[in-house]
């Protein structure tokens, strides 16, 4: 009996924060601002985060809330929070532990600029100060929660301020020998739960509160691994294998694939992580994970190339509805190493209204879900037909496994991948984020599927898969962690309102991606196809242009598979092995062409202008023609259609109306039927020799 009574004592006190006085509560300060009071919430009393973290903790604890709206952190602040009576409360509570949150308000104009320097030193008074009360204290100090861009004094200072003190705060934890807690995190994803963009909902203060108690008590849910890691999976070759998840605070994984076998001890934020060596192509392999207590055995692991595929609806277009896709089905099964991840929408965004579960769920970021399957003709069916032919190209031309992820939403915007911290600190850009249902950054036609799909819900922040970050937040986010080969990328049909702004947005789209993910991955897109909607000739010469003002990425030409009256042509396997054939060549270093002609320069000798292209090997018109879709304009830059003739690599253009031409340009129509090629059959894209200072 005695044995079992001290094996009891000894597993309470290995639960973290558990005093050895079991009969005791132990009593838990929360110290903040605005965000800890309960500012703003109907109901306070019950709903601030200190009341929410008692009813989580139970009753061996005993919560107090201490805090002050509108205090800060620094003494010589605007309400220095050593100077109220909370603070004098807080200390007189002796409490065994104590979170801290503030900072926020010394993001203010009066404080941060004048006193920065001494934040470090008042944050240690503050530690000092508690352990001085009780030298047993559990002190932990929190990243702050967010400050989201419709603030008034966001552009002006807050925000810079605002990730000055943040990149502070872990420093002060390590000199001071305190816990950590990131409250930023979760939250920063999440502006439907600040109304006022600074102070959280009673759904906001819930998650706070949840993320505190799990810290406290080092309790996440037991073992579990990142959801993209499941049976039928296919990992990368020959990269550093970062294998990841969580479990309960201090618990020991151990990991085993094939003969390898990595530890970890979980964290006190219950995440764990563990790196394989870089692996030969091939499989099946099985992986095991274990904790004491729980074990996870993930089956037919192969390991070979793996490709995210995504973008808006011509991405997404399935395989079955496309040409030739139905016999592509009935052949899919001689394809099972390779491996499709299709991370399908909770909800299509058609011209319908959301019900209130979606509309809830969408708000959660619970809007993509999947697991690897292998491919079969219901998979393969059902699987974007772009990515397939992609991944079938590479598997037929590399002999091995072959995984794709498809993370795809129809109508969705460039600026719904890009995340939300990227998007704040860029100068342009950051004007997206605010009040977007009613910005001209945002494409009308995205902007009023939107407010259809949302007219059911009365949250004035109801988030949705065409606004800024969403995408990113919901989907991409929690891949950035897993090794990829590289991009492909079908999308700009919800941008193509603005050619200028696209531009921006998709170099910061690559640019981030590739920051995310850690390396110069490889980012491949398919160009705009032709359909008769204005000023689509501008956009597809932008992608063009963008080749050159990003290393590392290449354009698949579709124009000539467009089609005039819809927007989503079903010749998708051109497209898909076209983007195929620049990984290979690039990618993969194979001997194979990969481009149509792309234009150089052009010069003009006397009436004619010469037009000189790379890859111009083998010159033609596609269909044994005479050349279509040039242009040429004299000074007055007004363009006339001009006969074309392939002389060797170039193309002599002229124009009996422009004597002197000074310009030319191709397939310069929204819908084109130009037929310019190469001898691979590539077609040449849209050009212009005309540009502007902008351009």
């Amino acid at each position: 009996m005695i044995r079992y009574i001290l094996f009891y004592l000894l597993c309470m006190c290995a639960i973290p924060g558990y005093a050895t006085q079991s009969s005791t509560k132990l009593k838990v300060a929360c110290i903040g601002n605005s965000v800890t009071y309960g500012y703003g919430l109907q109901n306070r009393e019950q709903e601030a985060y200190p009341v929410q973290l008692q009813q989580h903790l139970g009753a061996g604890y005993e919560v107090a809330n201490f805090g002050l709206s509108g205090a800060t952190l620094l003494r010589k602040g605007h309400r220095p929070y050593t100077q109220t009576q909370q603070y004098r409360d807080a200390i007189t509570f002796r409490p065994d532990i104590a979170v801290i949150h503030l900072g926020l308000n010394d993001t203010d104009p009066r404080n941060w600029p004048n006193y920065r320097d001494e934040f470090a030193a008042d944050y240690y008074h503050l530690i000092d100060t508690l352990r001085a009360a009780n030298p047993r204290v559990r002190i932990v100090i929190s990243r702050l929660t967010p400050i989201f861009s419709g603030h008034p004094r966001f552009k002006s200072g807050t925000r810079d301020w605002f990730w000055q003190i943040q990149e502070r705060i872990p420093l002060i934890a390590q000199s001071r020998g305190v816990e950590l807690i990131d409250l930023h995190t979760p939250l920063h994803r999440r502006p439907d739960l600040f109304p006022d963009n600074l102070h959280p909902t009673a759904e906001g203060a819930a998650l706070i509160a949840a993320t505190v108690a799990a810290h406290l008590t080092g309790r996440y849910g037991g073992l579990q691994l990142a959801p993209v890691f499941t049976d039928h999976m296919v990992l990368q070759q020959r990269l550093v294998l970062p294998v990841y998840g969580i479990a309960d605070a201090g618990q020991e994984v151990v990991v085993r694939f094939g003969n390898e076998t990595r530890k970890a001890t979980t964290g006190a934020d219950g995440r764990w992580r563990v790196e394989l060596s870089p692996q030969k192509a091939g499989g099946p392999f099985q992986m095991e994970v274990s904790t004491t207590d729980k074990k996870i055995l993930v089956q037919d692991i192969l390991v070979g190339e793996v490709w995210l595929c995504s973008g808006q609806s011509n991405m997404a277009f399935p395989l079955k509805a496309s040409q030739e896709g139905r016999r592509e089905m009935r052949q899919a099964q001689q394809t099972a190493d390779i491996r499709l991840l299709h991370m399908k929408p909770l909800a299509e965004t058609g011209n319908f209204v959301w019900d209130s579960t979606t509309l809830r769920k969408v708000n959660q970021l619970a809007y993509f879900s999947g697991t690897w399957q292998r491919c079969d003709s219901t998979a393969a069916g059902e699987y974007s037909a772009v990515a397939f032919h992609f991944g079938k190209q590479l598997r037929e031309r590399l002999k091995v496994p072959v995984g794709l992820i498809q993370v795809a939403v129809g109508g969705s915007t460039t600026e719904s991948w890009i995340d939300r911290h990227t998007l704040e600190h860029h100068p342009q850009l950051v004007d997206m984020l605010h009040n977007w249902r009613s910005s001209d950054f945002v494409m009308g036609w995205a902007r009023e599927r939107a407010g259809v799909n949302t007219q059911g819900t009365a949250n004035a922040k109801q988030r949705h898969p065409y606004e800024p970050a969403y995408n990113f937040e919901a989907g991409i986010a929690a891949l950035t962690l897993f090794p990829i080969k590289g991009v492909i990328w079908y999308q700009g049909e919800s941008n193509a309102h603005n050619t200028e702004l696209h531009e921006e947005l998709f170099r910061t789209l690559v640019r981030g991606w590739r920051e995310k993910w850690g390396g110069d991955i490889p980012f491949y897109y398919a160009q705009l196809s032709s359909i008769d909607r204005p000023g689509w000739q501008h956009f597809r010469d932008s992608q063009r242009r963008l080749l050159s003002q990003l290393k590392n990425t290449g354009m698949a030409v579709t124009s000539d598979l467009g089609d005039s009256l819809d927007v989503h042509p079903t010749q998708k396997r051109q497209v898909g092995n076209r983007l195929a054939a620049w990984a290979l060549a690039n990618t993969y270093r194979q001997r194979v062409p990969y481009s149509g002609p792309l234009f150089d320069k052009a010069r003009f000798v006397g009436q004619q202008a010469v037009c000189s292209f790379e890859h111009a090997k083998g010159l033609r018109a596609s269909d044994g023609t005479v050349l279509r879709g040039f242009e040429v304009a004299g000074s007055d830059m007004v363009f006339h259609k001009a006969s074309a003739e392939i002389r060797g690599s170039q193309v002599w253009v002229s124009a009996e109306k422009v004597p002197a031409p000074k310009y030319v340009r191709y397939a310069w129509e929204p819908f084109t039927r130009a037929n310019l090629v190469n001898k691979a059959g590539f077609p040449a894209s849209t050009f212009t020799s005309f540009t502007t200072r902008s351009e």
